[in-house]
């Protein structure tokens, strides 16, 4: 029984990835003034998530020294992995206003930007993660489950609205990225099938931890301050930075209230 709450959870945990379903009704102007705001929010809650929950996280289940050295192969494979997709696929670069490509290359498989892959699957493993979360919360108790359930789900509902912003400015369309953010969300179910089914040891879960929190640092400071950096208007960018460091401080403080 234990593993039908669990899936219910995760599940209902999985849907807030729809949340960018609020933009619909916006025309594609008004969306790029909304992502003026939100690469902004997005750059800084996967760095948050990365410093103040997975790092943490992955050091309070292995030896630090084998945390930090997953946390720097999550960074380097991250870089590998752009470099591999920008030889492959092309170079995608805004071109001045807020949600339009253009591509460098002329490569017809070039219709979004690296970074939007990386994402995707630092996402995926992020959502692995949350998914092991809660079915090891439910595989102790009904309360501890339930109580894992929505620390994950406050947690998620703001670095949800910033992959979301990251698909749309990288080029997907509004379905797609909707469609796509979601499909990153039902790594979740796999991963509580994982925890009922081989009981993965804290090694194992710890090492998953540390490589997400490498690859959302690259994410973040590699690919989207970069981007953010690029904006000439100095109360833009006073104002980018604000959100920027907000974002962190909500993560933070999430996280803080959570496990109390």
């Amino acid at each position: 029984m234990e593993i039908a709450y669990a899936l219910m959870a995760t599940i209902g945990v999985s849907i807030i990835s729809l949340v960018g379903l609020f933009t619909l009704p916006l025309n594609e102007g008004a969306l790029d003034e909304v992502l003026f705001y939100l690469i902004s929010f997005a750059s800084g809650t996967i760095m948050g998530a990365a410093l103040f929950d997975l790092i943490p996280e992955a050091v309070g289940l292995v030896e630090l020294d084998a945390a930090i050295a997953f946390v720097a192969f999550g960074f380097v494979f991250f870089y590998f992995l752009e470099r591999s997709i920008y030889w492959y696929h092309g170079h995608g670069h805004a071109r001045g206003d807020w949600g339009k490509v253009e591509i460098s290359e002329p490569d017809e498989r070039a219709n979004a930007k690296g970074f939007v892959y990386l994402n995707l699957l630092g996402d995926a493993v992020h959502n692995l993660i949350d998914g092991m979360v809660i079915g090891a919360g439910f595989a102790t108790s009904l309360p501890v489950g339930l109580a894992s359930a929505l620390a994950v789900a406050f947690h998620e509902l703001p670095q949800e609205i910033g992959d979301f912003s990251i698909l749309i400015y990288g080029g997907f369309r509004k379905a797609m990225a909707l469609a796509m953010n979601f499909l990153t969300a039902l790594a979740a179910i796999l991963g509580t099938m994982i925890v009922f089914s081989i009981s993965p040891s804290p090694q194992f879960i710890g090492s998953l931890v540390g490589f997400a929190g490498g690859g959302f640092i690259y994410i973040s400071a590699a690919e989207l301050l970069p981007e953010l950096k690029a904006e000439g208007d100095r109360a833009k960018s006073i104002l980018q930075y604000a959100i920027f460091a907000l974002a962190m401080l909500l993560v933070w403080g999430l996280g803080k209230a959570l496990t109390r």
